[in-house]
């Protein structure tokens, strides 16, 4: 019994860099599909009641925020993680980023620094996002 419990913790820290990891991958995985405007993948990374909050104060559903992209209302030219910081609860995980986001909106062009937090929740077997709040950094 004493040999399994000074594996435990062993094995509890391998299971956090492995959910570390794929969060990461995940990250990398939403910036991609948000600058190429891959509907199909962003569609598949984000949960049905997904809240997305936006540095504007601006916040959409799954379906608005969708339908923003593919009508070109929403583009983002580049996004790019500074820092990234992942802290694992279980089926759930906080991505917290600073990220550089340069596109096109409803009010033109933008260039932002941001701090962005990201919610992830494990369903089925994936991550999936299910809350995105980023906040201007001066």
């Amino acid at each position: 019994m004493r040999h399994l419990l000074a594996v435990v913790p062993f094995l509890l820290g391998a299971a956090f860099a492995a959910t570390d990891d794929e969060i990461r991958a995940a990250e990398k995985a939403w910036g991609a599909a948000v600058v190429q405007r891959d509907i199909a993948s962003l569609d598949r990374l984000f949960t049905a009641d997904l809240i997305y909050a936006h540095s504007t104060g601006k916040v959409e559903t799954k379906a608005e925020y969708l339908d923003r992209l593919r009508s070109g209302k929403q583009r983002y030219d580049g996004l790019t993680h500074e820092s990234l910081r992942v802290v694992s609860y279980g089926d759930s995980a906080v991505a917290h980023a600073i990220v550089r986001m340069t596109g096109t909106n409803d009010n033109g062009p933008f260039n932002d620094h941001l701090m962005m937090i990201h919610l992830w929740v494990k369903q089925a077997g994936h991550w999936r996002l299910a809350a995105h709040q980023t906040t201007k950094i001066p």
